[in-house]
């Protein structure tokens, strides 16, 4: 596989530590290793202004030791005082979430915990459990104003320890499939750059570095991240043109999830990330529709990566995803919930002829994902009072007129659906038909791998694989277009339709990976299981954001298995979310106003709390009138349907490559160094709290205890057997789920702790918590030790559940023979080895039986062992083997290819 023209820049400032003292604070951030440092000065004197110097210059170890000094001892109140220090450590952190002002002075917001969610090619993933504000400028020049604390108070019910994500060294708010394409950028096309920067417009190299003239180095990428999906953009806005790049963070919000799919030993990862947009962000009945600018409500971009952990690199390794989309119909419409009502009447808000704002948002899909955009439409269509049929009805005629004016081949694809009136219907099968749906879907746009097709897909061609769609490059396939899947609130009935098109795609991945034979997957196997248990995750995370309550119905609702005490949790979890729309997201969403820099508080103007409305913060139309109008006929940006079916994001030209920032390092630098990053070797790990092993895994949590002689993921189990009942700590699980049922029979009075706590119920009865180490957005609380202990010895198997035989009662006679045999052996040799030299008589060794070792071993008994030497075949078949991972294949010889052949024949002909 050709290796890439550039690689991922690690930031170098990953663990931070802020000083004190009362003019200045020092932020002091460094990499890992500690080896590079850069230094932050922020001025505590200015009551209301935020002065920040970075002299952009990196440290040594040493250098910042001397630094600190020299600064406690300049600012102790007496020259030559040891009593009190003039230098203050303040708080140690691992990122900056960024700086934000109210009607008093700056607060820097900064990460004081983290914790480890997910693994992309050695590209860590966090998720933020805790931060920590701080106010600036000190009391001698504070300024105090009434109205300060408020303001802190909304702004701090934001919890950014609830699903906030970042990472150092991959670009959360980007696909896989762009991250990967930024890196297969030509090399030339990167020379080319570095040498003419002077004669551009514009300089997407940083100054520093090594020259970019002739040596040997790597290219550091970073890519500007979408700002779309960055929720501490303006947070970070202050800072953004004065600090060195590593300083910024950018973190996304929705949700992360990885699980481990092990096939016969081979480590698969299988990851889902959703990322919530931060454009016309809210809750569920305050936001809905679209504003002026083509955002919708409720949009989440989710995709589901694949790869073989085996290799961790992203040149030389098998990475593989798929995007989809849900999000509000994009109109100008609202439900007004004075009425409280559990469904108010859907209101269409404005007129819009010409589908202006749909024009927006599908320009801004068709920018990102190119052609063609799908839209699956499940609201009701047959309905005694006309409801969620206003919005088909506008959106249909939205869509037709759109497509006059695209070329057939890229024309957006509508799909609507009844997804109620089939489910109610005794003779349909949802699932079934959803199924069609999605195996339409992907054949059209495809999906994302970085390796071309296997050899075994070209000897057995498969109809399905040779009819889909997509974009074949030489280096694999890319997803052109997308599945846009909306319902009246984007939660239920989404998640389910999501869900069916992410398996028949996960099918599709894993055939292009060599791992399955043909591309489909069936219900109640393990690997389903498991990705069924991330979606239903993903799906209680993202409905709890914006609806205030878990999922009411999921995919066992709609196969019709779920049991009987799943009705009265959907009832909970309807109340809950009834809840929670009547009483607190108003103060949700002004949370999230603020949070966002939506609204910024201004002295002699009105209080956040004082607005009647938050319409004209999100739609910035009403307050002043565009200078420009858009085409009603070319309705998209100038330049995007030439590249279709390519995203205009993702083709190589002048105004993307300005937003990449390159640099050139030597090889062995820690900026480009991943498995300095994922290794850590300066650090003591323990191996039993190594991420890897703490993640869920199919062969630990989900294979039957009977697995007889066929422990593959992709066998169908019985009904019975598709549970997680295996091992003891999985087993006080059970006794959790028993309990939440029969709390269940006797709800909780309805109160924000009430609605709060909903996160931490589980999504089904069979879907247990991860244990004391939980790779979920919302750990459950486990049952005590005592029960604990009834419960594990229920969890003894048998020989026969174990070993597939049974042990008799009574061995036989020869089975003795040989048993006492044995013993006498090590007998005797413990009498040999206990002797002294000088007694070791001709007589004294007649009773011992004097073996010759006949393996590779030169000794070989039950108290030593003695590894034997390596040959040199066995050396070279090694390092050949190592080579392969870092990407550097050897070229087959002659007895390969017959090895091969002849396997083949034997296999398949």
């Amino acid at each position: 596989m050709p290796a890439a023209a550039a690689v991922p820049k690690i930031s170098s400032v990953q663990k931070l530590v802020l000083y004190e003292t009362r003019a200045r604070y020092f932020l002091v951030g460094s990499n890992p290793a500690e080896t590079k440092y850069r230094v932050l000065k922020i001025d505590r004197t200015e009551p209301k202004d935020l002065v920040i110097i970075d002299d952009k210059h990196v440290y040594t170890q040493q250098e910042v030791r001397e630094l600190l000094g020299r600064l406690d001892l300049g600012n102790r109140t007496k020259i030559g005082q040891k009593g009190s220090s003039g230098l203050s450590r303040a708080v140690s952190a691992f990122g900056v979430v960024g700086f934000v002002r109210f009607l008093e002075g700056y607060y820097i917001v900064l990460i004081t915990k983290r914790r480890k969610m997910a693994d992309i090619g050695g590209h860590a993933i966090y998720k933020i459990e805790d931060t920590n504000m701080i106010y600036i400028p000190n009391d001698s020049v504070r300024v105090t104003h009434p109205d300060e604390a408020r303001y802190l108070r909304i702004f701090q019910n934001v919890d950014l320890s609830s699903n906030f994500y970042f990472s150092y060294s991959y670009d959360l708010s980007h696909s896989l499939q762009y991250n990967l394409t930024v890196l297969r950028m030509p090399l030339e096309t990167l020379k080319t750059e570095t040498t003419q920067t002077r004669q551009e417009s514009f300089d997407i190299f940083e100054d520093e570095g090594l020259s970019t003239q002739g040596g040997s180095g790597v290219f550091g990428i970073c890519s500007k991240p979408y700002e779309k999906y960055v929720w501490n953009g303006k947070l970070l806005e202050p800072v953004k043109n004065t600090v060195h790049r590593d300083w910024l963070l950018y973190i996304i919000h929705g949700f992360c999830g990885q699980s481990k799919l092990l096939i016969y030993g081979r480590p698969i990862y299988v990851t889902l990330i959703a990322r919530r947009s931060s454009k016309f962000a809210g809750t569920r009945f305050l936001k809905r529709g679209a504003n002026c600018e083509g955002d919708v409500a409720n949009e989440v971009e989710t995709e589901q990566i694949l790869y073989d952990a085996s290799v961790m690199s992203f040149s030389a390794g098998s990475y593989s995803s798929y995007v989809q989309v849900r999000g509000s119909v994009p109109l100008y419409w609202s439900q007004d919930i004075s009425t409280m009502m559990p469904k108010p009447p859907i209101t269409l808000d404005q007129a819009d002829p010409f589908a202006h704002v749909a024009a927006l948002h599908f320009d801004q899909m068709l920018q990102r994902f190119g052609s063609p955009i799908i839209i699956l439409n499940l609201v009701k269509e047959r309905e005694k009072r006309k409801h969620e049929r206003i919005l088909s009805e506008e959106l249909v005629a939205a869509v037709t007129y759109l497509n006059q004016f695209l070329p057939p081949e890229h024309a957006i694809i509508y799909i609507p659906w009844d997804m109620a009136k089939y489910t109610k219907s005794k003779l349909c099968n949802v699932l079934d038909r959803l199924n069609v749906i999605a195996e339409s879907v992907v054949k059209k746009t495809g999906f994302f791998v970085n390796r071309p097709d296997s050899y075994c897909s070209i000897l057995r061609p498969d109809e399905k694989w040779n009819e889909l769609g997509g974009y074949v490059v030489s280096t694999g396939r890319l997803q052109t277009g997308v599945l846009r899947t909306n319902c009246v609130d984007c939660l239920d009935r989404t998640n389910t339709a999501q869900f069916m098109v992410g398996k028949c795609a996960l099918a599709y991945q894993l055939y292009s990976l060599g791992l399955i034979d043909k591309p489909n997957l069936q219900f109640d196997t393990d690997a389903v299981r498991l990705f069924e248990e991330l979606y239903e995750d993903h799906g209680d995370t993202l409905s709890l954001q914006y609806g205030g309550s878990q999922l009411v119905h999921r995919v066992k609702t709609y196969r019709k298995i779920a049991p009987w005490t799943q009705h009265s949790k959907d009832i909970m979890q309807t109340l809950s979310r009834y809840y929670s729309n009547a009483f607190s997201d108003a103060d949700r969403q002004d949370s999230i106003n603020l949070f966002l820099g939506v609204f910024k508080p201004t002295e002699g103007k009105p209080h956040l709390w004082e607005l009647p409305t938050d319409f004209y913060l999100h739609h910035k139309n009403t307050l002043s009138l565009s200078q420009t109008r858009r085409s009603y006929t070319y309705w998209w940006t100038a330049g995007v349907l030439k590249h279709l079916p390519l995203p205009f994001d993702e083709v190589t030209c002048a105004e993307n490559r300005y937003k990449l920032t390159v640099k050139k390092f030597h090889k062995y630098e820690e900026e480009i160094d991943i498995h300095n990053e994922f290794f850590r070797p300066y650090e003591l790990s323990s191996f039993d709290e190594t991420f890897c092993l703490a993640m869920t895994n199919s062969t630990r949590d989900f294979m039957p205890k009977n697995v007889g002689i066929d422990p593959s993921p992709f066998t169908v189990r019985k009904p019975d057997e598709t549970g997680k009942s295996v091992l003891g700590n999985k087993s006080n699980r059970e006794e959790t789920v028993l309990q939440r049922k029969t709390a269940a029979s006797a709800p909780p009075p309805p109160s924000e702790e009430a609605v709060s706590s909903s996160s931490e119920d589980d999504s089904g009865t069979d879907k247990e918590d991860e244990g004391a180490v939980s790779q979920r957005s919302t750990p459950v609380k486990v049952t005590d030790t005592g029960d604990n202990t009834k419960i594990t010895e229920n969890v003894v198997q048998s020989t026969k559940d174990v070993y597939g035989v049974n042990l008799s009662d009574v061995p036989s006679e020869d089975d003795l023979t040989v048993y006492t045999r044995f013993v006498q052996l090590g007998q005797s040799l413990h009498k040999q080895d206990k002797s002294s030299q000088q007694f070791c008589s001709k007589h004294h060794l007649d009773r011992v039986i004097n073996l010759i070792p006949i393996s590779s071993f030169s000794q070989d008994n039950i108290y030593e062992v003695q590894p034997p030497r390596a040959d040199r075949k066995s050396i070279e078949i090694f390092h050949a083997h190592i080579q392969a991972g870092k990407g550097n294949m050897q070229p087959l010889g002659k007895d390969d290819f017959l090895m091969y052949r002849e396997y083949i024949r034997n296999r398949y002909l």
